[in-house]
């Protein structure tokens, strides 16, 4: 079957690029198409040599040609990049804009749903309220609530041009500087991602954004165990991680998962504590009673088994699920048994944090050797 330049043309129309959701088309960043017999090819212009999405783009444009236009034409090694010259200033203003930053907390969690997004807003926002200067990067580059949860969905960071580099101002609020790929893209879109092109957005949510002095440095990681977590200790020296976990048997399993990568070998990354989040539930009306749905004490028990410290258990209350749902988030609700709460949380987690500092070596980033 033969196939036209316009073919191919309108089957890379469905291809956005991340960063502005226009399709590349749209954009111009596509030159030269060319079809000999069963190969073909095209050029793809990017304009900025710091774009995070050079290597990715290519698999998607292929990926976009293929489900519309099959598997017969052979774009192997045929598309061509064209983008400027990167400049050496370049790297040295990428590789300094964490130098400000002195601790970087990621919160994990082997399984979906148990509150890890719940849990860094409001330990963010409590660690802001105790005087900290306190950023909040949203890893979880396929889900990202945290723009929602802030109350800022729909805002778009302003960005700033620094020698070539596009620099990412991030949104503030309740004194929590936040960056999320939810700024960019439309809440309603799904990010249908290959690996590689996830990884780039979040080595520009490190490395091109402006943070400034930051204490504490929160970094929400999606579920599991995948590239975004590998990323992370590879382009961060990482203080330390939380564990989030409902007591739940189902839940625990998969939170062992993520303590043992944290803590393995190659990783070697602190585990700062677990918290225990839907501990309980207490009806608003009757704060004392405690119903323990989902089991009790499971992450009190694994954190005895693996010797690592139970930093605090979070009831459920329906202010928590209402303030997410309307960016108000419940550790600003003062004088709630959730605020105290998420303070004792935010008190224990600074605790932790200057005990490993007093006495382990920094962190050292994960580098991948290839032969």
């Amino acid at each position: 079957m033969s196939y036209s330049k316009k073919q191919i043309l309108d089957a890379l129309r469905n291809v956005k690029h991340p960063e502005t959701a226009q399709d590349i088309v749209a954009m111009g960043m596509v030159d030269d198409i060319w079809i000999e017999g069963n190969k073909a090819g095209f050029t793809l212009s990017f304009k900025k040599p710091t774009d995070p999405f050079i290597n990715s783009m290519q698999k998607v444009c292929i990926q976009a040609i293929e489900q519309n236009l099959g598997k017969d034409l052979d774009f192997n090694g045929n598309i061509k990049i064209k983008a400027p010259e990167r400049k050496q200033a370049n790297e040295k203003q990428e590789s300094s804009v964490m130098k400000n930053v002195k601790n970087i907390i990621a919160v994990a969690s082997g399984k979906g749903g148990v509150g890890k997004s719940t849990v860094s807003t409001n330990l963010a926002i409590s660690l802001a309220k105790t005087g900290l200067k306190v950023g909040l990067i949203d890893a979880d580059i396929f889900g990202p609530s945290i723009p929602k949860m802030f109350n800022v969905e729909g805002q778009r960071p302003l960005v700033r041009k620094v020698g070539d580099v596009d620099m990412i101002t991030p949104i503030e609020n309740y004194g929590v500087k936040v960056v999320s790929i939810g700024f960019f893209i439309n809440p309603e879109d799904a990010l249908v991602w290959r690996g590689a092109m996830a990884t780039s957005a979040l080595k520009q949510l490190i490395h091109q954004v402006e943070w400034g002095e930051i204490d504490f440095l929160v970094v929400d990681l999606p579920p599991g165990t995948s590239d975004i977590h590998l990323t992370l200790v590879q382009e961060l020296s990482v203080t330390g991680a939380l564990i989030v976990s409902t007591p739940q048997d189902v839940a625990l399993a998969d939170a062992i998962k993520g303590i043992k990568m944290f803590t393995g070998k190659s990783i070697n990354v602190p585990i700062l504590g677990l918290i225990e989040n839907m501990s309980w539930f207490t009806p608003e009306e009757l704060p004392e009673n405690k119903y323990y749905i989902f089991g009790k004490d499971g992450c009190k028990n694994l954190a005895e088994k693996e010797n690592i410290p139970l930093l605090a258990q979070i009831p459920i209350v329906q202010s928590i699920r209402e303030g997410g749902d309307i960016g108000n988030p419940a550790a600003l609700n003062k004088d709630s048994i959730v605020e105290k709460a998420f303070n004792e949380l935010a008190s224990s987690v600074i605790d932790k944090v200057e005990n490993r500092n007093a006495n382990m070596e920094p962190t050292k980033r994960v580098e991948i050797k290839t032969k």
